[in-house]
């Protein structure tokens, strides 16, 4: 059942053991996708681990931490027209690949296809399905799930001159709702992205990450995105309910601080999305309201 449609993209940052056993599960896809490991600047042998114990995957060290763009440097590499990216943490059903591809050459238009997420160990339904699977966008129906108006990077298998096209990941947003400003780009040239339930991807939270600074970052992404594409009404909106719903402490206050001191570079790169583009994006909003798996905590 090999596939040589799809490369699997994996970013990395101290995380030895766990990039190791996604790299084993990996490995043992039926698909047998190539895999590019993108380490950022890791201080604990990671980089070093993985060219020993899987030396079949293309090692990148670019001997600093780029956040996302480090997918954006291993798409350079890329030679399949699809790619597949997983975190350190998370890794692909087997079989799930194959599908993703199948659809994506049956559907010229469709960019990405975001799979369903189970957390382990225990197997559960992630809580964000919930929304990806009640997604309230309307879709040509030909799609192949939901429509939707993000991706989650790390259980999403895209079209790879599609992601060129937009230019990837911003290396200013580095890391934390990078998604959104990149899924939106995409959106405004045309393209559809996708939930589809019967693809699978496995997530393992890792006990290494800094929910501190992903909550920073996620908050200030989210504010630096409204301005960047949304009309200033719907951005204004945006800014001044964060305000009224993030923890009233120095990391809500450091994030907004940090988005402030952006503004220069914001105002400077705006463009506001087509009329159809924003329309679609005003639907989300109530989801975004009462979501209860994007709160920013930690």
């Amino acid at each position: 059942m090999t596939d040589d449609r799809t490369t699997v993209v994996v970013i990395t940052h101290n995380r030895r053991d766990e990039v190791l056993r996604t790299l084993d599960r990996l490995e043992r896809l039926p698909e047998a996708p190539p895999v590019i490991v993108t380490d950022n600047g890791s201080t604990d042998g990671t980089a070093d681990a993985v060219a020993r114990h899987h030396p079949r995957v293309r090692l990148l060290r670019p001997g600093r931490n780029l956040g996302a763009v480090g997918r954006n440097l291993a798409v350079r590499y890329v030679r399949t027209p699809y790619i597949a990216f997983c975190d350190d943490d998370s890794w692909w059903e087997p079989g799930s690949l194959s599908r993703a591809a199948d659809l994506l050459d049956a559907h010229p238009r469709l960019a990405a296809v975001t799979a369903r997420i189970l957390v382990q160990p225990a197997g559960t339904v992630d809580p964000i399905v919930e929304e990806l699977r009640d997604s309230p966008l309307p879709g040509p129906p030909w799609l192949p799930g939901p429509a939707l108006g993000s991706i989650l990077a790390a259980a999403t298998c895209l079209r790879t001159d599609a992601f060129r096209e937009v230019g990837g990941f911003s290396a200013r947003m580095w890391l934390g709702g990078e998604e959104e400003l990149f899924a939106t780009d995409l959106i405004a040239r045309g393209w559809w992205l996708a939930y589809v339930a019967e693809l699978t991807c496995h997530h393992q939270p890792s006990p290494l990450r800094d929910p501190t600074l992903r909550r920073m970052h996620g908050i200030r992404n989210t504010l630096w995105f409204s301005w960047l594409r949304r009309p200033a009404p719907a951005a204004l909106r945006r800014t001044l309910h964060l305000a009224r719903t993030v923890p009233p402490d120095r990391v809500s206050l450091r994030a907004f601080g940090q988005a402030a001191a952006g503004l220069p570079w914001v105002l400077r790169e705006r463009r506001v999305v087509p009329a159809g583009v924003e329309a679609r994006l005003k639907l989300l909003e109530r989801a975004q309201r009462h979501s209860t798996a994007r709160r920013y905590v930690g």
